[in-house]
């Protein structure tokens, strides 16, 4: 999805609700949105007399809990379980954030698809490698080796649920425009590495990102065009940051808690309406990921580079050779020297030796 399109999603939505009323989508780092908290609760509509699928496969978890933060892992699960909890413990503070958020999780690490996606509430795409649902404060992690996990690491992905379930807990409930919510979780988990800018710069140049004039909603379902949405997210927020530095991230987010507002805390903490900003952040995409990011740090330029000096060494070197053995073979030989006669210098050098022998003034 696109920035503007989200921005004027916001513009319309961002009326303060009541805390009961207040949506808070679940949002996952190349993750998933499940439609809604109703979708994360499969289990509302059971008799209360019957488990329910999720309690069922909860009950053959154990559960790990420290300071606030409860780990259900399956049996064989242990010791990784302890190792995301300390890491979750002895985590820096997010961003922006006071200490203190999230003030509480559960954490799930599935120990199969299946409870992967039971856990989660619903359908996840194959490129989700995790999933946030702040409404209920739970973070669901595959333990298991599969496509979804490929490529991730394990931290990264922890880091960025985590940052959701701070970003929604501190802002109580209020609607967050997804493209926020992703850019600041990408953001904070050090996911956003810069250096991967010139993959932006070619997606935009080969038409692959949103228009900045779409009003689709819906955030891209496929891995390819999911990438480019994060990587959009996460340099919106990287912008605002670049322009006040994290001291105005935090009055931003406390002005916009305050307010419930997210236009008026924009517009009191940066100066600039939506509109503004979406132009702003997009002359900075075009500046910051422009071309010459493109060249300078491609890694298929490089590479290209690197083979055709390669090749003109070689071509370089063999034409070297085959000129050095053509003039080798046309030049005269140093041994016997060819202006010599062998007889002749023997001859010159015993008649030398003769007149050597001779007293002085005979002939």
């Amino acid at each position: 999805m696109s920035l503007p399109a989200v921005l004027l999603l916001c513009l319309s939505s961002l009326s303060p609700l009541p805390p009961g009323d207040a949506p808070s989508d679940p949002d996952v780092p190349r993750d998933l949105v499940a439609p809604s908290d109703q979708d994360t609760s499969p289990a509302q509509d059971a008799p209360l007399d019957q488990d329910t699928p999720l309690e069922q496969d909860a009950a053959r978890y154990s559960a790990l809990t420290r300071s606030g933060i409860t780990l259900h892992y399956a049996p064989g699960d242990s010791l990784r379980a302890e190792r995301v909890l300390n890491q979750l413990m002895n985590a820096p503070g997010l961003p922006g954030l006071p200490p203190g958020f999230p003030a509480t999780a559960n954490v799930y690490l599935a120990a199969s698809e299946a409870d992967f996606l039971e856990f989660a509430g619903g359908q996840v795409p194959e490129w989700g490698a995790g999933v946030a649902i702040p409404s209920a404060g739970t973070i669901v992690l595959p333990m298991y080796a599969d496509d979804r996990t490929r490529g991730w690491s394990e931290e990264r992905v922890l880091r960025h649920e985590w940052a959701h379930l701070g970003l929604h807990g501190y802002l109580r409930g209020l609607r967050v425009p997804r493209w926020f919510s992703e850019g600041y979780a990408e953001w904070a988990s050090g996911g956003w590495n810069a250096a991967e800018g010139w993959r932006l710069r070619i997606a935009m140049a080969g038409g692959r990102t949103p228009p900045l004039d779409s009003l689709a909603l819906q955030w891209p379902a496929d891995r390819a065009s999911a990438e480019v949405a994060y990587m959009l997210s996460a340099t919106a927020v990287e912008y605002l940051v670049a322009a006040s530095g994290e001291r105005g991230l935090a009055l931003f987010l406390s002005r916009w808690r305050e307010g419930n507002s997210f236009e008026a805390a924009l517009r009191r903490t940066f100066g600039v309406t939506s509109g503004q900003l979406e132009g702003d952040w997009s002359r900075y995409v075009r500046r910051r990921y422009g071309w010459l990011l493109v060249m300078s740090q491609s890694l298929v330029f490089w590479a290209f580079l690197g083979t055709l000096l390669a090749v003109m060494v070689v071509v370089r070197r063999r034409r070297g050779r085959w000129r050095m053995a053509r003039l080798r073979a046309t030049e005269l030989p140093n041994d016997p020297a060819f202006w010599l006669d062998p007889s002749r210098e023997q001859q010159d050098l015993g008649n030398h030796g003769k007149e050597a022998n001779q007293p002085p003034g005979v002939p």
